[in-house]
């Protein structure tokens, strides 16, 4: 299929015009020499609304506009107490007249006396804002499913009372958020074409819930290109997860009126090697990668998503799994306000 038959698919489905398109993409000079790879860059950390945006504005679009359409008021969601996504759902909320609700789970606690980063942008912007602190012994996992819990519950009271309320999930991973990324792949690949040539042989991105993965796999599978989608993790995740990323994909082109075209196990291609010991905990990989790029290009990626998925790009570079002389795509996809957020999350950077 042509990406000017999928954008009239898309056109089907209720949306926001939230974002900045198409978001940049261009060559890294000095990094392409050293490398000896051809390296390219796409940035959605420039897709907007604000100074702060990052890509999940891509499945915002679709969500906030499913939202809209069925007459809601209140949008909740749910991340770590510094989310990206959160910050992003609580910008767009407040641009499109919606009252948005955090809850969000205190991997490493807030000083309330010294807020930083994406949980300051939360306040600044008026959100509503529960901290879920961790239980002791309680995982990561146990409280992200408490707080959904605690957020359903809030949702059953204002609803009783006829508010409307939507829920998006962790990180927009769900049908409607993914179908953004459908429309990303196909936006990057139109620039592939005018600027390298050719389809790329290799385009990586950091993933976390799934749902850009699961978006890129649809994307690629609707537009009939072959290009690895390499998807390097930021937290530990099961065998199942492929499989999970790949019914998304399937559920995503289900809402264009397509069949399954995407087979998880067989079609990705993760790597679990570079997230450790933990999400939102720095390590020595990401931190050189941050500076490389910085020193390198002027350009900046967070120590908890973009910036291990860098570290991996790198170490398949060095280990020859990225063959020299490769037109390499690194999906940039925000984050870095991580570099301004509490110091067990920043790590040593300098």
């Amino acid at each position: 299929m042509k990406y000017s038959e999928v954008k009239t698919l898309l056109e089907k489905l209720p949306k926001a015009e939230l974002g900045f398109f198409p978001t940049p993409f261009y060559k890294l000079g000095n990094l392409s020499k050293e490398l000896g790879v051809n390296l390219y860059i796409k940035r959605d950390d420039f897709t907007g609304m604000n100074l702060f945006g990052g890509n999940k504005v891509r499945k915002l679009q679709y969500l906030i506009g499913d939202a809209l359409s069925q007459g809601c008021e209140y949008v909740f969601t749910f991340g770590a107490t510094q989310s990206n996504h959160a910050m992003q759902t609580v910008s767009v909320c407040r641009r499109c007249g919606l009252k948005p609700v955090l809850y969000l789970v205190a991997l490493v606690e807030p000083d309330k006396e010294d807020m930083r980063s994406n949980l300051l942008l939360d306040h600044i912007m008026g959100a509503e804002i529960h901290i879920v602190n961790l239980l002791p012994g309680e995982e990561e996992a146990d409280a992200e499913k408490r707080s959904v819990q605690m957020a359903r519950e809030h949702m059953k009271r204002l609803e009783s009372d006829g508010h409307k309320c939507y829920e998006v999930p962790m990180g927009g991973a769900s049908p409607m958020g993914s179908v953004g990324f459908i429309e990303g792949f196909g936006e990057l690949m139109e620039q592939a074409k005018d600027l390298i040539g050719k389809e790329p042989d290799y385009i990586y991105h950091a993933t976390g819930t799934g749902g850009t993965m699961a978006g890129l796999l649809a994307g690629r599978a609707l537009l009939g290109f072959k290009v690895p989608i390499i998807s390097i993790h930021v937290s530990w995740k099961d065998s199942e997860y492929p499989g999970r990323c790949g019914d998304l994909a399937n559920e995503s082109l289900k809402l264009l009126g397509i069949g399954p075209l995407v087979d998880g196990s067989r079609d990705s291609r993760t790597d679990l090697n570079y997230y450790q010991p933990g999400y939102e905990i720095p390590n020595e990989e990401a931190s050189n990668a941050i500076r490389l790029l910085a020193r390198k290009e002027g350009l900046l990626v967070d120590p908890v998503y973009t910036g291990k998925a860098f570290a991996g790009l790198l170490d398949h570079i060095k280990t020859g799994k990225v063959k020299q002389g490769s037109d390499v795509v690194f999906l940039h996809t925000g984050g870095a306000t991580a570099l301004f957020a509490e110091k067990e999350i920043l790590g040593q950077l300098f």
